[in-house]
């Protein structure tokens, strides 16, 4: 800490200089002031994306546990009801809550079709307070076989919380999901 402050206060005379109101500082105390307050702000900011990414991961969770629990209608409550929600999968693009509720139930009927879901969130990135972008893989444990693929989203804060408006979701090979793309 001895470190910190001969840092935030490097430079300053002592000499008093500055007046605020009654109150006379030192241009040291002034240099501290000014440098705490700088290191303040940028914690704060870079503090705020915790709570988000918490809530985020949250949504997921939620999502995963629904899946796994056999409740798509409950899986579907992560997304944006909207016809603006947008679906993108191998089947093509669908828009709308309904429509996206419709494909899961048309191609998850059974457990045995819908296995165990294991998501990895690989990165969560705000895009402002209201806007995140969430890249991650996906894994299907079922009886027969084992789809695995990535997917990335785009969620929105809302009304009642996150939401997903934007689902690209793609099957990969094993082998291509752990190539280095460098």
């Amino acid at each position: 800490m001895p470190g910190l402050f001969r840092r935030l206060t490097e430079g300053a005379q002592v000499q008093p200089v500055t007046q605020l109101g009654t109150a006379c500082l030192y241009p040291s105390e002034a240099v501290f002031m000014q440098r705490t307050t700088i290191i303040l702000i940028a914690c704060l900011l870079a503090g705020c994306a915790k709570p988000h990414e918490e809530a985020l991961r949250a949504l997921l969770n939620e999502q995963q546990e629904a899946w796994n629990a056999g409740d798509i209608d409950h899986f579907m409550e992560s997304y944006l009801k909207s016809d603006s929600l947008r679906f993108v999968s191998a089947d093509g693009e669908l828009r709308g809550w309904h429509a996206t509720l419709a494909r899961y139930h048309r191609k998850y009927p059974d457990q045995a079709s819908r296995g165990v879901l294991t998501f990895d969130i690989k990165e969560i990135r705000m895009m402002g307070g209201r806007h995140a972008f969430i890249y991650g893989a996906y894994t299907l444990e079922r009886a027969t076989d084992r789809p695995t693929g990535l997917y990335t989203l785009l969620a929105q804060h809302t009304i009642e919380g996150w939401r997903i408006v934007h689902d690209h979701t793609s099957q990969v090979r094993t082998d291509e999901l752990h190539r280095d793309t460098e």
